[in-house]
């Protein structure tokens, strides 16, 4: 509705209720105020199907975004600067389904960084399928996927806004969040012809091969090959979203729980963060090995909550919840254990900004086992509600 302010929305087909009455003609302009009005019909298809942004998001378009990104300071570009000719001829030879097409342009205009997101993605995941020798059609389905990864967030309450560009995303953001792998999928794979396999990677990008990601906790055996090359794709770029805007973080949060994602994918990144000049930290080591004891702390202190918590837990809500919490920590603490950092003698011949990187991403690590907690116990009674709550919040207050 935001996007029928400024582009010309206009009707695609004739517009007809479930009941056969004809509500607007084909090829006629359609405004917010009418779009609003159809929304409060019970239509025979639905309305994403019935319309077309005239003056909307075209592949010439996201030819130009590409090469804008390349043009940037963008981290990315050493990683897409080895493939930009075969990247921009292909991108410029997709196909734009229509329903696409009017989720991307609503997107381009009423929450820009989403659409950001979505070219970055889209170049990203095309240039680590282009680097792994990946024929065009594999390269197509890549660029597809990236650019429609998240085109279900455009169903997320407005209130909410952009929602997972924010690391300290709020509990009720997140119950926003969690579906919109889900919500893709059905939009891609019941109204577009896109291939199954873009559909199946769009609801797989937040999942994880130790079955911690959502919205199923699918585990590596259930996840397709675009999945686990688009869930490493995301988790990049979530990671350039940090404070740590560089390869060197994205490349640390890839590894920072050991078994999450595909290695083939994380060496790539990991290869392109390696040839970047050195970074510096940004706190002194004093300060980061104070962070780290603290860390290490919160950590141990989760784990011990939760167990208590758990061995008095009598509501199968709360036991469920509590078990999740439980695995999830331990998730962390393989990290944690195998990162070395809980040795000070180890701290002293490690990068400072890998470290640094690394304790940035398990305290936000931490946050994502708070709201997942949350999440699966659902609604509890009083005083289950109370005691989950002060658990739950301990970790945002560690984090």
């Amino acid at each position: 509705m935001e996007a029928g302010e400024t582009r010309r929305i206009i009707s695609a087909t004739d517009i007809y209720d479930i009941s056969g009455v004809k509500l607007w003609a084909g090829n006629q302009p359609v405004s917010a105020s009418l779009q609003r009005r159809l929304l409060d019909r019970e239509l025979r298809q639905p309305l994403e199907t019935s319309l077309i942004a005239e003056d909307g998001v075209s592949v010439a378009g996201l030819v130009q975004a590409v090469q804008d990104v390349l043009q940037s300071a963008s981290p990315l570009v050493p990683v897409l600067q080895p493939h930009a000719p075969r990247l921009l001829a292909l991108v410029g030879g997709l196909t734009l389904h229509p329903v696409a097409q009017l989720l991307l342009t609503a997107a381009q205009t009423a929450r820009p960084a989403h659409y950001a997101h979505a070219v970055a993605a889209m170049a990203l995941n095309g240039a680590l399928m282009a680097a792994d020798g990946g024929d065009d059609a594999a390269v197509r389905l890549a660029l597809l996927s990236g650019l429609l990864h998240d085109v279900g967030e455009m169903y997320i309450d407005p209130l909410h806004g952009e929602a997972e560009a924010d690391r300290d995303l709020d509990f009720a953001s997140y119950q926003q969040l969690v579906v919109h792998p889900h919500v893709g999928y059905l939009l891609v794979a019941q109204l577009t012809n896109y291939p199954a396999e873009v559909a199946r990677a769009i609801a797989e990008h937040h999942e994880r091969l130790d079955q911690s990601g959502y919205p199923n906790a699918l585990g590596g055996g259930k996840m397709s090959p675009q999945g686990r090359l688009l869930a490493v794709t995301e988790a990049t770029l979530n990671a350039l979203r940090s404070p740590y805007s560089h390869l060197l973080h994205a490349s640390v949060a890839l590894r920072a729980v050991p078994g999450e994602f595909d290695l083939h994918w994380v060496g790539k990144i990991t290869k392109a963060a390696g040839a970047q000049p050195p970074q510096s930290a940004v706190l002194q080591a004093s300060e980061i090995e104070q962070r780290l004891a603290a860390l290490g702390d919160v950590l141990a202190g989760a784990e011990q909550r939760v167990l208590a918590l758990a061995q008095v837990a009598q509501l199968p809500a709360m036991q469920t919840a509590l078990a999740l919490a439980q695995f999830l920590l331990g998730r962390l603490r393989t990290g944690w254990n195998e990162s070395g950092l809980w040795n000070p003698a180890a701290l002293l011949s490690a990068d400072a900004a890998e470290v640094e990187a690394l304790e940035d991403e398990l305290y936000f690590r931490l946050r994502g086992v708070q709201r997942a907690t949350l999440l699966r116990a659902g609604q509890l009674p009083e005083p289950e509600a109370g005691q989950l709550l002060a658990l739950c919040d301990s970790l945002a207050m560690g984090a």
